[in-house]
């Protein structure tokens, strides 16, 4: 009990097998504590049963009674051994009951730490999506007069054509569609999107615009993909 008084010692105190330095400290517990205090009381009248018993009360095992200059006055080893052994098994159950609920407090502190930081907003921006890459058979195209250029990669569906598209060189703010055009002239719009002030491809925003759409014309059927704006005006026409 060199660390901290326990209640449980209340029988050992009874008994007389506290060391000196826990004796003292569980006296100074006990005058403060009237749970000790009473069960001290009922364990008096057993402490004092115990202690005058004699080697006549019956046999005693071997190295464990009063001959060889022992005290008579103090309790049957076996009844000493039983008061140890409880006492160590309730402070291994204490230790471990502490530390499981210890490790619960810091799971459930890290879990609160982790739940306010996200409610607090200060959790990481979630990273942007990575754009697709363009699969398919691919199609390019440029135009010097407006500085655009594009890929389109087409895959055959069931649908129709499934569409993939980057476009470079175009500046904002335009608001742009591409439209895949049939041979027979027949117009498809395949995806319409909003270009920044920044826009695509261009110095300081070398990034392209990549997309996915799609059309109900099927492969064979389409003649060229036009990028158009959407007040008017061709910015790039790619050819099949």
């Amino acid at each position: 009990m060199s660390s901290q008084v326990e209640h449980t010692d209340v029988g050992a105190y009874a008994l007389g097998l506290l060391e000196e330095g826990d004796r003292l400290a569980f006296e100074a517990h006990l005058r403060g504590c009237g749970a000790c205090q009473a069960e001290l009381r009922e364990l008096s009248g057993a402490a004092g049963a115990l202690s005058g018993l004699s080697p006549a009360a019956g046999p005693v095992p071997d190295g464990a009674g009063w001959e060889g200059g022992g005290d008579p006055s103090a309790p049957p080893a076996p009844v000493i051994d039983m008061m140890r052994r409880r006492r160590h098994a309730d402070r291994r159950f204490r230790r471990g009951a502490y530390l499981a609920g210890t490790a619960a407090a810091a799971a459930a502190l890290a879990a609160g730490i982790g739940i306010g930081t996200a409610v607090n907003g200060e959790a990481p921006p979630p990273k942007p999506p990575v754009a697709q890459p363009l699969t398919g058979q691919r199609f390019h195209a440029a135009n010097a007069s407006t500085g655009a250029s594009g890929t389109v990669a087409l895959v055959d569906k069931g649908w129709g054509t499934q569409v993939g598209l980057e476009l470079r060189g175009i500046r904002g703010p335009l608001k742009c569609h591409l439209e895949a055009v049939s041979r027979t002239g027949e117009r498809s719009v395949v995806a319409g999107w909003s270009v920044p002030d920044k826009g695509y491809g261009v110095p300081g925003q070398p990034k392209p615009l990549v997309m996915q759409g799609g059309t109900g014309l099927s492969r064979q059927q389409i003649g060229h993909f036009e990028v158009r704006l959407d007040d008017g005006g061709t910015l790039l026409t790619i050819p099949l």
